[in-house]
């Protein structure tokens, strides 16, 4: 390869190395890098700032749940989720500031996943 050098390719090589990288970190915390299950009373599933992607219902219970922003079992003044009495997957993609509290509703039992 004329006019290339070596140094050249090798630069080209780690700035798409680094590219693909931040991408899948990115990627990883908008889906949930780590997930919560069988939640089925009220839980602290992340002290601190994060991300909700996904809650899943495996049991419907007899009234709604609530995901809030708060890292406190007493703290429900953020809600940012509703979750439906009903049994199935929902996607809610919702950034948190102080932290995530999951109180599901009576009988439900949940599957958070979360970054």
């Amino acid at each position: 390869m004329d006019g290339v050098s070596n140094s050249d390719i090798l630069t080209a090589v780690k700035n798409i190395v680094t590219g693909l990288n931040a991408y899948t970190t990115a990627y990883t915390n908008v889906n949930g890098a780590a997930s919560a299950a069988a939640i089925s009373s009220a839980t602290i599933v992340k002290a601190s700032s994060g991300r909700v992607a996904t809650v899943i219902v495996t049991t419907a219970g007899s009234s709604t749940g609530t995901v809030y922003d708060s890292a406190s079992l007493t703290t429900k003044t953020v809600p940012i989720y509703v979750v439906p009495n009903t049994v199935g997957v929902y996607v809610v993609n919702m950034p948190t500031t102080n932290g995530i509290f999951v109180s599901p509703g009576t009988g439900q039992v949940l599957t958070v996943s979360y970054s």
